[in-house]
């Protein structure tokens, strides 16, 4: 027999086996020798009350065994189906091939970057020497920007598709099962690649094909369809389909679609900067301790605050974490965040950013790349700041809020270095005045928040795409060209690792489905 439960537990509990049966058998009013097993379906902390608690989800096995569980796929062989383009090879496209393999065609994936492996030298370039790739480094390669951003699972797409599926496919190639019970999942960048090397080898083995260091420069058409791909170096792949998972960053994918007559769209997005703070103080602050316990793990945080009608708000929370430079380009500065496994890093980061609308940047309401521009032109000015080779300007919080430049910048997480400097000169004014009044509001809703000790890195600005590929609800497929799937974050339609694999899967289900 086996019962569902809902218990409460301390963190040295909430992975004894013993302790929890002990606990289920209190509240199932069993004799604990009846209660052979127990599974941990779902689990959070909960910080609320003066006691940090876990909340467990189990299931109890009373009387007899639990039933093995196996998360392996027989994916068959479709080396001679019908072959499907995907270009770009981040969660998007790898989810997508997957599910091609699945509904019986052979996945092309094209992808201007490096493998997983190659890609490291790229970005040990980008860390020591500021050397930036365009064609390989922290957003573009094998794994996408995701590979080497540290694997957050956490995700509020739960109505785009199955979230269980994409997590189960994760623990079927490495990834620990864990992340299929805990409320914030998360894989760690150390070991990501291994993973995503995996699902390489699966889309190999089933007969699929995947190019690295090859760059799409135009989709190949007939009359309103597209029947495949033209290479940088003159070659030419048809496929039965194209979907184009190309990322937030592939500002040349955009330029090619707008000078095929493409079209495509200027879309919100938000910008701001990356602040770094101790990790102990963020312990102190969501676990009301003054040092954290080993049964629990570095803490994190999520605020959103309304500042003169617009959202300011964390994003992509690093706990024991590190700033990377994930510039695309030469001459511009973009950070991001990710962590390890272990998320043992003394430091704790979040992007926080303002939303940024098409009417608060002037210039043509019809110009699909008037966002990207102004993305670009304060990432240049990032750069400027902060004197050259992928140096950060940076400020402490408290200076940035009182309007003075920081005497020193304290020990940090990024590696190309930061630099003291006014970041009224980097981020536009509007959203400059935002931040300043935001911070101490976050201070007062998490107590140790506004400190200067905390440090506002420039700049985060590729929250998402600002530009869209629009596409039909229904079939997916863009409005003006039969066979083109815009797929994942750099079309406009996913947020994160999660929602991306299920937009790849969506659209492989509806490739599939449309050229069966």
């Amino acid at each position: 027999m086996m019962k569902e439960i809902e218990v409460v537990c301390l963190p040295e509990e909430h992975e004894n086996e013993e302790a929890l049966k002990t606990i289920a058998a209190q509240q199932l009013k069993v004799p604990l020798k009846r209660i052979q097993a127990i599974k941990i379906r779902k689990r959070s902390i909960d910080a609320r009350g003066r006691k940090v608690v876990y909340r467990m989800h189990l299931q109890v096995f009373i009387d007899e065994p639990a039933s093995p569980v196996s998360f392996n796929i027989d994916y068959p062989n479709v080396k001679e189906k019908k072959p499907v383009i995907i270009v770009g090879a981040g969660p998007a496209g790898i989810f997508a091939a997957l599910q091609c393999v699945l509904s019986g065609f052979k996945p092309i994936i094209i992808e201007r970057g490096k493998d997983v492996k190659q890609r490291r030298r790229d970005l040990a370039n980008i860390n020591k020497q500021g050397l930036v790739n365009p064609e390989s480094n922290y957003c573009f390669g094998e794994g996408g920007a995701g590979t080497y951003s540290d694997g957050k699972l956490y995700t509020r797409s739960t109505k785009r598709g199955d979230v269980n599926q994409v997590l189960q496919m994760f623990v079927a190639h490495g990834a620990d099962e864990d992340i299929l019970v805990d409320a914030r999942p998360h894989i760690g960048t150390n070991k990501l690649p291994q993973i995503i090397t995996a699902m390489r080898e699966t889309i190999l083995n089933a007969g699929g094909k995947i190019l690295f260091d090859t760059k799409v420069t135009e989709l190949n058409t007939s009359f309103d369809k597209i029947t495949g791909v033209k290479t940088a170096s003159g070659e030419t792949i048809n496929g039965a389909a194209v979907i184009l998972a190309t990322g937030h960053s592939a500002r040349d994918v955009f330029e090619m679609l707008h000078r095929q007559n493409i079209l495509i769209e200027a879309k919100p997005f938000a910008l701001g900067v990356r602040i770094e703070h101790p990790q102990h103080i963020i312990d102190k602050a969501q676990y009301h301790c003054d040092a954290r316990g080993p049964y629990l793990p570095p803490s994190y945080y999520s605020l959103v605050e309304q500042v003169d009608d617009r959202g300011v708000f964390s994003f992509c929370m690093c706990p024991g974490g590190i700033i990377a430079p994930c510039s695309t380009e030469p001459g511009e500065i973009v950070v991001n965040g990710w962590s390890p496994s272990k998320r043992n890093n003394p430091f704790a980061n979040s992007g926080t950013v303002v939303q940024i609308n098409l009417e608060d940047v002037a210039g043509d309401e019809t110009d699909p790349f008037k966002l990207l521009k102004f993305q670009q032109q304060v990432e240049q000015l990032a750069f400027a700041a902060g004197g050259g080779n992928l140096v950060a300007p940076g400020q402490r919080m408290v200076d940035f809020v009182e309007g003075r430049v920081s005497a020193d910048i304290p020990k940090n997480s990024y590696l190309p270095g930061v630099a003291s400097a006014d970041l009224k000169e980097v981020l536009p004014n509007w959203i400059h005045q935002r931040l300043q009044k935001a911070l101490p509001t976050f201070g007062r809703k998490m107590k140790g928040y506004y400190t200067n000790e905390a440090l506002l890195v420039g700049v985060e600005s590729r929250t998402s795409s600002p530009v869209k590929v629009p596409r039909d609800r229904e079939t997916l497929q863009h409005p003006q060209k039969q066979g083109l799937y815009p797929c994942g974050e750099g079309a406009g339609y996913a947020g994160g690792i999660i929602s991306a694999a299920i937009d790849g899967i969506n659209c492989a289900l509806a490739a599939a489905k449309s050229i069966a």
